[in-house]
């Protein structure tokens, strides 16, 4: 049966039809023999930021504080659904014992001609804002941690992290999160077909092949059907592998499925997009969003990359939610308060509930996330546990765009590294120790083998968060 093991990783493949290559889940009874061998098995760690705009509907000024749980220490699913039900971290109650909310940091350096965009450059690197271009056009002087995980960790075949997009490009400000280096944007990648057909491989197919998976004649699952069985009935295999073998291929067939029954190939929906309103682009948004999330679990899953970023909406997100039946203003001038993308313009009614309706919002998609993360298990929990998943912004809040207080919450423990069941306080540090204490979190090293110290510009204090650590 062709299985192919790399020594020093958990990653394993079959190989079918047309040299069609499926990356598997974690497989205990893959492992090597022996507490020696097991142990020297790389056990890899995962890091996913989802990045949502215009800040949150937290204490700011006059306004109340409708986001974060209402005291610092434990969090548990009966405060948040008891006493801290009206915040928008509620809807994270299930996964209450996985929570690591960070407040207290901010961005070290001004926006240059624009909040949205200088928060959008620091917001994952921690650098400074270019000089020029300006504005809206300004762009960061320093990788983001994203990329320095995917390159630290990440097989050579796919140096690169997975860089996703979900919502409209209206074309002032748009995608903003992931840096090779100073001043080099990394494109996201909007078509969850693309990034499938990538992932699996079936753009290099032959072509007869890949038009029947096209068009739902054939599945991935399909091309390695003879090397799955012979692997479900392997007298190695255990129960919960096979279990684990199940849930793995049935993912890869509902992504297939989502992907091929909900969404129109990739130039009709350009050609939608460009002839739709904001109504009909931002209703398709929601359901690109979790596909996306289901992809980014099903790469983790496969170890197809440590490192994942998903941007939902561009940089200052205009997008007009229907939430509970209601189609609200533009999201943008929601965070605002006015009828207006500058600084005057008639009250939106009740705008500061329409911002935390949004933020609960987010925190649904985020749940998503943490679901189809938790749907795969391992031999010591699930890839949840395994992983980091971050739920950041890149404004603290949306009327005084604030860089200060800038919002993390992190669902995860990457392997029992972060302290998980906590609201903690950083103490208004600059937000690189944030990405210090998770570059450390999923394995890496400073030069002398501590934990990382050195991300960001190195004007910054360096040094991680102690609070967030185990």
């Amino acid at each position: 049966m062709p299985i192919i093991r790399p020594k020093l990783s958990r990653r394993a493949f079959i190989t079918g039809i047309g040299g069609a290559v499926v990356a598997l889940p974690f497989l205990e009874s893959l492992l090597p023999r022996g507490k020696e061998a097991r142990a020297a098995a790389e056990r890899p760690r995962f890091a996913v930021f989802v990045r949502q705009a215009n800040g949150v509907a937290q204490a700011d000024g006059d306004e109340p504080e409708r986001f974060w749980p209402s005291a610092l220490g434990p969090v548990t699913y009966e405060s948040l659904t008891t006493t801290d039900s009206d915040r928008a971290v509620a809807e994270l109650a299930d996964f209450a014992d996985k929570l690591l909310m960070v407040r207290g940091t901010r961005f070290a350096f001004p926006g240059n001609g624009c909040g949205h965009s200088g928060g959008g450059n620091q917001c994952l690197t921690a650098a400074k804002v270019s000089d020029m271009p300006s504005g809206n056009l300004s762009l960061a002087m320093g990788e983001s941690v994203d990329n320095r995980i995917a390159t630290a960790l990440n097989p050579a075949s796919n140096p690169d992290p997975l860089t996703l997009y979900s919502g409209r490009m209206a074309g002032y400000i748009n995608e903003v999160l992931s840096y090779r280096g100073p001043k080099d944007l990394r494109a996201a990648d909007r078509n969850p077909w693309s990034v499938y057909t990538k992932m699996v491989g079936i753009n290099q197919l032959p072509e007869e092949i890949a038009a029947r998976i096209t068009a739902r004649r054939m599945s991935v699952n399909d091309l390695v059907r003879e090397q799955m069985q012979s692997l479900m009935s392997s007298p190695d295999l255990s129960m919960a592998d096979r279990d684990r073998l199940q849930i793995h291929f049935d993912a890869i067939r509902d992504v297939e499925v989502e992907l091929l029954c909900e969404l129109p190939g990739a130039d009709e929906l350009a050609a939608m997009e460009a002839q739709q309103d904001y109504s009909g682009a931002d209703e398709l948004m929601q359901t690109i969003t979790k596909m996306q999330m289901n992809l980014i679990a099903l790469a983790f899953a496969c170890d197809y990359t440590r490192a994942a970023t998903l941007q939902i909406g561009d940089g200052n997100d205009s997008t007009q939610y229907t939430i509970d039946g209601e189609k609200l203003p533009r999201y943008h001038q929601i965070s605002h308060r006015i009828y207006s993308d500058g600084s005057e313009g008639d009250p939106i009614p009740d705008a500061q509930g329409k911002h935390h309706v949004i933020d609960r919002e987010h925190a649904k998609m985020f749940r998503h996330l943490l679901e189809r993360l938790s749907m795969y298990t391992t031999d010591e929990g699930t890839l949840l546990d395994d992983s980091v998943a971050i739920w950041c912004n890149d404004l603290g809040a949306g009327v005084s765009h604030t860089y200060k207080n800038v919002p993390w919450v992190c669902a995860g423990s990457c392997g029992g590294f972060l302290k998980t069941g906590q609201y903690i306080d950083a103490g208004n540090v600059t937000h690189n120790k944030f990405h210090n204490t998770i570059l450390s979190a999923v394995g890496l090293t400073n030069g002398q083998g501590e934990y990382v110290d050195d991300f960001g510009d190195p004007e910054l204090e360096p040094g991680v968060i102690p609070e967030m650590i185990a």
